[in-house]
């Protein structure tokens, strides 16, 4: 069966559509608008028959058009943001962190550890559920099999350990 409606006519004009959208400015992309122009009129139809169906063609292709326009603006200005927000790469200077300052992030993450297992047991766990693991304290509560106030009370345990450690840490 032959396409019928808009898609008759968008295969009839074919040619006039992609002629106006490389004079409207789609340049490389004209094809793909019209890919897209055809996959929207072959997926959905008008509810009733169209007036003007070049018509509403070329206005069909032109929004097409400017929405892909606006989409790789916003993601240039996407990469842009993203890019400024991390700085300026510098030529010929690794972005990784230096041997001392991996050194000294060990050493850091040692004496967190040994600060959390001087802790209460229950404290020390309770503490890597909800800080490390991400669970909520309601969920760290009913599989502890203790109440609420029994998570937030080992957790400011935690908290003062690791506060004083920082302070201890401050110090030197």
């Amino acid at each position: 069966m032959p396409p019928a409606g808009l898609q008759a006519v968008y295969l009839a004009n074919r040619d006039r559509l992609l002629r106006f959208l490389l004079a409207r400015g789609a340049g490389g992309a004209a094809e793909d608008v019209l890919q897209d122009l055809w996959v929207k009129i072959a997926a959905t139809s008008p509810a009733g028959p169209v007036a003007a169906p070049l018509s509403y063609l070329y206005r069909a292709a032109d929004t097409l058009m400017i929405d892909r326009h606006r989409a790789r603006r916003q993601a240039e200005q996407r990469d842009r943001d993203w890019s400024e927000a991390e700085g300026p790469a510098v030529p010929g200077r690794s972005e990784e962190p230096s041997g001392e300052r991996l050194v000294a992030a060990k050493q850091d993450a040692r004496r967190v550890a040994e600060a959390l297992a001087a802790l209460d047991p229950r404290a020390a766990a309770v503490f890597r559920r909800h800080r490390i693991d991400g669970v909520a304290q309601r969920s760290v509560a009913a599989e502890f099999g203790v109440s609420l106030s029994t998570v937030e009370a080992d957790l400011r345990l935690a908290y003062r350990a690791l506060v004083q450690l920082r302070e201890r840490l401050d110090e030197v």
